[in-house]
């Protein structure tokens, strides 16, 4: 996965204002449905990890309560990957006056993690064994928004493997990361 060029002012602004419809969007459909939560295991049973990941998008199962802590949220899910968005807001700074690293790391294991769900068939579950994070430029409050894109390598029986980015609107490359998650039957 290669880093997408820097675009012009004007169309970074018009992939913010994108951005931006897609996320209201979002919320919306969510506002209506389930709410921050974990979702029972009645709400998940016989569903993929990429139904499970759908039916939190549409609001039919509970999004997860970080979102609302960190200020990010998914914003798209396929089978193999998935793309959350946020903004961070002063709550995620530190005393330096950037973002802080947890921020980052949070945001792309999120990306990451739920790429790996989408893979997963019913009756299995995943745990991050190892997340490996690279910032390599600081955010601040002068950008609106970020997106982190998430891709699996490798799913397997019991090892996944998935990468992401982290990009603002205009294609700047904020940090990128890895994981290494184990796959396991659910109980």
């Amino acid at each position: 996965m290669s880093a997408p060029s820097p675009l012009s002012a004007a169309a970074a602004q018009a992939t913010l204002e994108r951005w931006l419809a897609e996320e209201a969007a979002i919320l919306a459909q969510r506002s209506q449905g389930a709410g921050a939560g974990v979702a029972s295991p009645e709400q998940l049973r016989g569903k993929t990890g990429l139904e499970a990941m759908q039916a939190m998008m549409r609001g039919d199962a509970p999004f997860a309560p970080i979102g609302k802590t960190m200020n990010f949220m998914p914003v798209h899910v396929e089978d193999g990957a998935v793309i959350f968005q946020g903004e961070p807001t002063l709550d995620h700074f530190n005393p330096l006056g950037s973002v802080h690293g947890g921020w980052f790391a949070t945001l792309l294991d999120s990306a990451l993690g739920c790429s790996v769900h989408t893979k997963l068939p019913a009756g299995r579950s995943y745990t991050t064994a190892e997340l490996s994070v690279n910032i390599v430029r600081a955010l601040n409050l002068k950008v609106p928004r970020v997106r982190a894109i998430g891709r699996v390598l490798h799913c397997g029986r019991q090892l996944a493997t998935a990468e992401a980015q982290l990009v603002g609107p205009d294609g700047t490359l904020y940090a990128h990361g890895t994981t290494t998650c184990l796959v396991f039957e659910m109980k």
